[in-house]
């Protein structure tokens, strides 16, 4: 079959497991600048899964679509350190505040200049654990979706064949292409960097970070094109900006808090049956259970 075109849909996210009394914005969004920002572990799932299917094709080429701020090339130069082709950072002021809605309207606009086989990207987010976003770009692109994926078990030149995990069991589905993939946390972890794509990809740099290099790295630059991570503003994709940002939000965040469970109580039982009988009865009667 011929190679696919693979994009992955990733996010940087601020570490939500270490939220602190900064963490929001008097806007009430994220203030991203006061969390340290890692890969969406689920993307990074999502990611293994285009990579196996680019081992197994020949000519198929695996690329991130991405957006937020200029540091968020940094998801980019992760997934080319783990075999990815390049990656496309979707930046601009303009997208600030984005909830689901109109983050995935940006995406949506931003992959019609693509033309990609398969869009792929985690089941959700960890800064919103929302899971809306893969399935908000399929319905705006008029794609056919495969949501909680755990495995990409076949594909040929017009439909993928795929294994999804549920609650109570797992499916197998099958999908025609083009179509868009969400990828469960349970699905395959991503391989690890490979150290000559380290060394080849370490000074691949977007837009906003080439205003602060010398003339040396221009250099290198123009011997190493590939080092270039396209850049897009509002004025390359084609779009309303009133979709945008947090004209386009109708999603608005109130407060964050960390919240820590501790145990204040608790109950030793007997390895009995009177006693596990006795605890039943409790939690049966004061509304636990039941």
């Amino acid at each position: 079959m011929k190679g696919l075109k693979i994009v992955v849909l990733a996010k940087q996210v601020p570490d939500t497991r270490n939220v602190g009394k900064d963490a929001m914005k008097a806007d009430g969004t994220v203030n991203r600048a006061a969390l340290p920002a890692i890969f969406n572990p689920e993307d990074l799932n999502a990611l293994e899964q285009a990579l196996r299917l680019k081992d197994k094709i020949e000519d198929t080429t695996v690329h991130i679509l991405t957006m937020g701020p200029g540091r968020a090339a940094e998801v980019i130069r992760e997934a080319m350190f783990r075999g990815a082709d390049g990656g496309y950072l979707l930046s601009d002021r303009a997208f600030a505040g984005s909830d689901t809605l109109a983050t995935s309207y940006a995406l949506a606009c931003a992959l019609r200049n693509l033309n990609a086989d398969l869009l792929i990207c985690g089941r959700q987010a960890i800064d919103g654990d929302t899971a809306q976003v893969g399935p908000q770009v399929a319905e705006k692109l008029g794609l056919p979706q495969v949501t909680y994926a755990e495995e990409i078990l076949e594909c040929t030149d017009s439909k993928m064949t795929i294994k999804r995990r549920l609650e109570r069991g797992i499916e197998i589905v099958e999908c025609p292409l083009p179509c868009v993939v969400t990828v469960n946390g349970s699905a395959a972890p991503c391989r690890p960097r490979n150290a000559r794509r380290v060394m080849k990809y370490k000074y691949a740099k977007a837009t906003q970070e080439l205003q602060d290099v010398n003339e040396d790295y221009m250099s290198l630059l123009n011997e190493r094109p590939y080092l270039k991570i396209t850049e897009w503003s509002v004025n390359d994709i084609t779009c309303d900006p009133q979709e945008l940002g947090l004209s386009g939000s109708p999603t608005k965040v109130k407060n964050i808090e960390n919240v820590v469970f501790q145990a204040k109580e608790a109950k030793v039982l007997e390895a009995n049956d009177e006693a596990i009988d006795a605890m039943m009865k409790e939690l049966i009667i004061n509304h636990t259970i039941g």
